[in-house]
């Protein structure tokens, strides 16, 4: 059953939360819910609602908890994200439907493919991580310095990190350019020809602006819980999972997509020389594609 009606709702979460919620696309099309990075909110890069009905796709998109309009939900593990999901889907009265995460977003669509098995259909992470203490992974080789600082403050000094991500929330909100200026530097070039279109570009910012305008709460929190237990069990998921990666990536290595992999029984990795972390933005309509396609043919084996 899919009742999906106005594109922006607030949707109340069992522990009296509130997530702000946006609808695009085919009303009668396969149902993918799109889990944001980090930082990032529900305003974030996606396919115009033409090529989503092109698609037969109905993209759900919400801010998760601390970022835009929801409410923070302090201390959150990655595991907390399939209730809310959940409670998304039952109040748009969606009994099944596949999630995508991009990057910071991409534990968090696993824990719902993990802990929502008879509701997930398909699940796709883009540059996604590898939970830290990954045995057999150097976790932080080949990443950014900028990402190595935030990850290891939130291992050795909250306040400092809290310090570090409110400084930059607060120039983002005075003027998001000054996010994407900052991470410039650590781009290679595969990112900056993405990041350079003038379009992109002010989808980034506005994502930003959003994202942050009521302070870094979400940010500090994602950070937080990307390198604490994650709560769930990779080797749960049943449902087909595809994770895409580029291989220039800075932010998060390709690495991390490998390891994971490795974990999901019914996971394949593709990997695109040529492109890295933002390349998750131009890869997304052929992984929505892949999520809207048939539920029977590759249901799990009884």
């Amino acid at each position: 059953m899919t009742r999906l009606h106005a594109p922006q709702r607030p949707v109340v979460t069992p522990d009296g939360r509130y997530l702000t919620v946006e609808t695009s696309g085919a009303s009668d099309g396969a149902v993918v819910v799109l889990l944001h990075g980090t930082p990032g909110s529900r305003s974030g890069p996606r396919p115009r609602a033409i090529a989503l009905h092109h698609l037969g796709v109905q993209l759900v998109c919400y801010d998760r908890p601390g970022y835009g309009d929801s409410d923070r939900h302090e201390g959150r593990r990655v595991a907390d994200t399939a209730a809310d999901v959940a409670a998304i889907a039952d109040d748009l009265g969606v009994d099944r439907f596949a999630v995508v995460g991009r990057s910071g977003g991409g534990p968090h669509a696993l824990a719902c493919a993990a802990l929502l098995p008879d509701r997930i259909t398909r699940a796709a992470v883009l540059v996604g991580l590898a939970p830290a203490g990954a045995p057999d992974l150097d976790w932080y080789a080949g990443m950014s310095e900028t990402n190595i600082e935030a990850f290891a403050q939130a291992d050795e000094d909250l306040a400092e990190l809290t310090r570090t991500l409110t400084v930059r929330a607060e120039e983002a909100r005075r003027d998001p350019m000054t996010l994407l200026e900052f991470l410039r530097p650590h781009l290679p070039e595969e990112d900056i020809r993405v990041v350079d279109d003038a379009t992109l570009r002010r989808l980034l910012t506005d994502m930003y602006a959003e994202a942050l305008r009521h302070g870094p709460e979400g940010w500090i929190d994602d950070v937080l819980a990307i390198r604490r237990g994650w709560g769930f069990d990779l080797g749960a998921i049943r449902a087909p999972v595809r994770l895409w990666h580029g291989a220039q990536d800075r932010f998060s290595p390709v690495e991390h997509s490998y390891w994971v992999a490795s974990r999901i029984p019914r996971a394949e990795v593709e990997v695109q020389v040529g492109a890295a972390h933002f390349g998750a933005v131009e890869i997304l309509p052929r992984i929505l594609a892949w999520l809207a396609g048939p539920e029977l043919a590759d249901s799990p084996r009884l």
